[in-house]
């Protein structure tokens, strides 16, 4: 195993963009062992989505390439410092909705070109889990947890450039799930929130949902057949009755956040014995991502932390769901090591952290998915 040392290097300050999905985000870190964060700007686009159901690409696209700039002016703005005082302008350049990062990526080079700053190409999910030591200062090698609308994996982070992922979804996201959930049950958008509410005045026994893959050993999930139950069932009550109660939503809400907690737990406690193989000096179990925000799955996983004498660590969540504070740190730590990229960097929708590990959702002509 390669376990690389905390480095030990010089203050930097870093602007980070962030452009991948539906948020556009600026921040401004100083980063020497752990990061300051000295401003993060979040513009969400939930009310340009919200008809749809889900996130359009066209239109998340549009808005990014719209706010872009004005997220940049305000993060700058908010940390009290100007372009003359930072050291380099890290930027999401994949994986995510291409026209998204693409939008990222051309506001870096603009600036990059006008300013002669160094350009830095940062892989989403490694801002996602090198969050833990922005926030913490959590030692290598850690677990990691990343859970969201578009990615579920669990990595052992060595170092800052070194992901070894010990599984996954083979198929939807949790956080995708979440969502299309809500939609099942006539909830609002994002979906996640919205179930988590509704299910607090709910049976989670009432519906016999699946929980799959735990009859299989390791680490990897899946969540499309619970997605499937959980329409079957609801089909189900409307045939019965004509339609859903206010109990009947809150039962099937509840029921499906049930399963998909015993899921992330039960799997979890894999990982970590997985994790512990390694004999880690210290014991330190992260978690990141919008789901990370779900109070019974939190709940849980700090639960099984404390079972295992294991520290459980979440950002605040302003950290853990999309933003730029985390691309200018794991920016910040590239150009620390010298990894700089100039004009030629490119947008990537698709960017493993592991590329060592087989693809779990396929391949195709831009590489593989996850």
């Amino acid at each position: 195993m390669n376990v690389q040392p905390d480095p030990m290097t010089q203050t930097i300050t870093i602007l980070g963009i962030e452009s991948s999905c539906d948020d556009t985000a600026a921040a401004v870190v100083r980063v020497s062992d752990a990061g300051q964060v000295l401003s993060s700007v979040v513009m969400g686009q939930n009310d340009l989505h919200a008809d749809f159901g889900g996130v359009v690409p066209e239109i998340a696209a549009r808005a990014h390439a719209e706010r872009v700039d004005h997220c940049v002016e305000q993060a700058l703005a908010e940390a009290s410092v100007t372009l003359r005082d930072i050291d380099g302008i890290a930027v999401t350049a994949g994986p995510g909705l291409i026209g998204g990062v693409l939008s990222g990526v051309m506001c870096a080079k603009g600036l990059s070109a006008a300013t002669g700053l160094p350009l830095i190409g940062v892989n989403h999910l490694a801002g996602h889990a090198l969050t833990p030591r922005l926030t913490d200062g959590v030692p290598y090698p850690y677990l990691m947890l990343l859970v969201s609308g578009g990615h579920c994996q669990f990595l052992i982070v060595e170092g800052p450039d070194t992901f070894r992922r010990i599984g996954g979804t083979i198929d939807d996201a949790p956080g995708e799930a979440f969502d299309k959930t809500a939609r099942l049950l006539g909830l609002p958008q994002p979906g996640g929130p919205h179930v988590e509410r509704v299910g607090q005045n709910g049976d989670p026994r009432r519906f016999a949902l699946p929980r799959p893959l735990l009859d299989r050993p390791g680490c990897d999930m899946s969540f499309s057949g619970l997605k499937t139950a959980m329409l079957r069932s609801r089909d189900s009550v409307i045939a019965e009755k004509g339609g859903l109660t206010t109990q009947d939503q809150a039962d099937l809400a509840a029921g499906f956040q049930d399963a998909v907690c015993d899921i992330l737990t039960e799997k979890t406690r894999r990982a970590l014995d997985s994790y512990f193989d390694i004999s880690p000096a210290v014991r330190s179990f992260a978690i990141a991502g919008g789901v990370a925000a779900n109070g019974p799955i939190r709940h849980a996983l700090q639960s099984l932390c404390a079972n295992t004498q294991t520290q459980f660590i979440a950002p605040p969540l302003r950290l853990c769901t999309d933003n730029a504070a985390m691309i200018a740190y794991a920016g910040g730590v590239r150009m620390q090591a010298g990894q700089i990229d100039d004009l030629t960097l490119s947008a990537r929708p698709r960017w493993p952290l592991d590329t060592a590990a087989p693809s779990m959702l396929g391949s195709g002509k831009k590489g593989a998915k996850a």
